[in-house]
């Protein structure tokens, strides 16, 4: 574990814009008391964009936020609110499961079902009915769980990316990005309950990633199916899958675990340049694309204090963290190839980012 005298500094500023400066932005302006959901972003004066659209996934990482760490006044209430317009707004009495998106007077918008939404409903009710320990929370948990089990579970493991309203295939076929964060909320559902279909499920799904996705010279996590045309990979989901895996008792050793922490390195000396860590490159090592997101950085940090060779490292994150993404008025999203500020909205999805890596640096206290 790395020595967390020299990081207090740069850690306690981090900490202290998050609550001061991030979360004060979703209780007041980033929040429509009309129809008690958050709007998707804001812009640079904490102005609202204009509304296209509200997400059920949107809706559920705030659910975890505010259902979280959160001291202000108001939060505890605040992930009451979310919770009902979880089930209010996107839940789809008819067939089940929950709508992607509503528009802006609150109709189903993009009415298809997509496992990553689905995702983090399982994620978001677990970690708030480890919280609350209400009826109704658990029963939506549930519901959400029997749903990604009778409906978007494969044979081969995997999991459908997204189905039609009515649960009719798509062919969209299975995607790393959802899977991850199905493994995510799995291993919050046991960190609440005992869960003997939980753990089979998830143990399967990490059996059938290693199986489909791992690219076997590195180990690299990739972002289709291995020999799937024009694959790539992402420095920021080797290090969240890192996280996940070296922190969880019951993944800790498999086969999925060995690839990423074999990965973790090449991720590093490819994906990660003078402090940035990259957004998209192919498995041989050619950057796709070097945008610098604020999310990426986020798991870079949380994954670096599980390793105890890191030290200098770690504290050069933070250092980088704190200079190049937090700003006075909240957090840049992205940067540039020159870390010049190339997307100036903050959307309401990426505390749930800065909450889960601030968790993951709590470690080192």
């Amino acid at each position: 574990m790395p020595n967390a005298c020299p990081l207090q500094p740069e850690l306690a500023r981090f900490n202290q814009h998050f609550a001061d400066r991030i979360v004060p932005l979703w209780l007041g302006p980033g929040w429509n008391a009309d129809m008690a959901l958050p709007y998707e972003a804001l812009d640079a004066q904490h102005q609202p964009l204009p509304v296209q659209r509200y997400r059920a996934m949107a809706c559920a990482r705030q659910l975890y936020l505010f259902s979280s760490r959160i001291e202000q006044p108001g939060a505890a209430e605040r992930a009451a609110a979310l919770f009902r317009s979880l089930q209010r707004h996107f839940h789809d009495a008819e067939n089940g499961g929950w709508f992607y998106s509503i528009d802006a007077e609150g109709k189903p918008l993009d009415r298809r079902k997509d496992l990553y939404t689905h995702a983090f409903i399982v994620f978001a009710c677990a970690h708030y009915w480890g919280k609350v320990q209400e009826g109704l929370v658990e029963s939506a948990l549930n519901a959400a769980l029997e749903i990604v089990a009778e409906q978007f579970a494969r044979d081969d493991g995997l999991y459908e990316a997204s189905l039609g309203e009515d649960w009719s295939d798509l062919g969209s076929g299975p995607l790393q990005n959802p899977q991850m964060h199905l493994a995510e909320a799995f291993l919050q559902v046991l960190a609440v309950r005992e869960d003997e279909n939980v753990q089979h499920d998830l143990l399967q799904l990490c059996e059938a990633l290693q199986t489909h996705f791992i690219e076997p010279q590195y180990g690299l996590m990739l972002e289709k199916p291995r020999g799937a045309v024009d694959n790539w990979f992402e420095p920021g989901h080797q290090f969240e899958w890192f996280y996940l895996l070296e922190t969880s008792p019951l993944l800790r050793g498999t086969p999925l675990h060995a690839s990423i922490e074999r990965a973790f390195g090449y991720a590093e000396q490819c994906g990660v340049k003078d402090t940035a860590v990259l957004a998209m490159l192919d498995v041989d090592g050619k950057v796709i694309d070097a945008t610098q997101r604020i999310w990426a950085q986020a798991e870079y940090l949380r994954a670096l204090a599980l390793r105890a060779d890191h030290d200098t490292r770690l504290i050069e994150q933070l250092q980088a963290m704190n200079r190049r993404f937090l700003r006075e008025a909240g957090w840049y999203e992205c940067l540039d190839s020159e870390g010049a500020v190339s997307r100036h909205d903050m959307p309401s999805t990426t505390p749930y980012h800065l909450a889960t890596c601030l968790e993951g640096l709590q470690r080192l206290n």
